[in-house]
């Protein structure tokens, strides 16, 4: 095991509509994708289609969607330690003008305890705060072993203050920010706080907002794509977070500046693509992005 990442599995159901019907009427999408879904379970895919795959404790259900889910972590070679559910979950997802309307079918009541896994070797771990008592098991375990923790703060969650006491690098959401009333240099502030190593705030087009091992606050911008060329943004964060794992994982000298900086081509590949799946970056698809913006900047 060279990572572990924890969280809530979804299939994903994303469609281009520019009318989404309601009542007795029917409307027929542009186009649609299927994928895996889920905050750290993306960034598993991404990380493993970077080039270095991760174990993965998620949330497994005995039924159709069930079985699709592990085929794709067969596909992708990911140790899947499934905890079971009774129903697999699903989110429907309308990306539209930069943002996503989501409709979310969510199985969370989990009816075994969560896997004790081997964490010999293991060099990172990454939670989203899903299954609250396995996120702060392992979080507390590898912080005492010394190994990396990351959390993506998508959302406030049951344990969220509690978890950022054993997290190394925190990269939150702007609705954190909201469901916190916080601004963004408050959100700093408190990660500081709570002994976060790395803090930072993905702010979609307006770049990522983040401090150092220092505690020096600098701001990352967006690489500046044609609005047209944005097809969907859901996952685009999960990806973000898969590639620096990736990155601290393959070149752990490295500054978490070039850390973020890699990240963001890895999610700026995304967004042109439709679904998670389509949207995950190879090594050359990143190396490619950050040609052309390097040049265009």
């Amino acid at each position: 095991m060279q990572a572990l990442f924890i969280g809530q599995t979804y299939i994903d159901v994303v469609f281009i509509t520019d009318h989404m019907p309601t009542g007795d009427e029917k409307h027929v999408a542009s186009d649609y994708a299927v994928s895996f879904g889920g905050n750290a379970v993306t960034a598993a895919f991404c990380c493993a289609k970077l080039g270095i795959v991760p174990d993965l404790i998620a949330t497994a259900a005995n039924d159709w969607l069930g079985r699709m889910f592990m085929d794709m972590c067969a596909k992708y070679a990911i140790s899947l330690h499934g905890r079971k559910v009774n129903q697999s979950s699903l989110s429907f997802i309308m990306p539209k003008d930069g943002k996503r309307a989501i409709v979310r079918c969510r199985d969370d009541d989990h009816i075994h305890p969560f896997p004790m896994l081997n964490l010999g070797g293991c060099r990172a771990l990454h939670i989203d705060g899903h299954q609250p008592d396995a996120a702060i098991h392992y979080a507390k375990v590898c912080r005492e072993a010394g190994i990396l923790t990351s959390l993506d703060g998508g959302g406030l969650r049951t344990n969220t203050h509690e978890l950022l006491e054993f997290i190394d690098v925190a990269i939150v959401a702007e609705r954190l920010c909201e469901q916190m009333d916080l601004t963004p240099d408050k959100m700093l502030d408190y990660l500081k706080s709570r002994g976060c190593k790395i803090g930072g705030i993905t702010m979609g087009e307006k770049g990522l907002l983040w401090y150092n091992e220092t505690g020096t606050v600098e701001t990352m911008p967006a690489m500046p794509i044609p609005r047209e060329r944005v097809i969907d943004t859901n996952g685009a964060g999960d990806v973000f977070h898969g590639a620096y794992v990736y990155s601290y994982l393959a070149h752990p000298g490295k500054s978490w500046r070039e850390h973020f900086d890699f990240a963001r081509a890895a999610s700026t590949f995304k967004i042109q693509r439709l679904g998670n799946e389509a949207g995950l970056p190879t090594l050359v698809d990143i190396a490619k992005v950050r040609h052309e913006f390097e040049v265009r900047v």
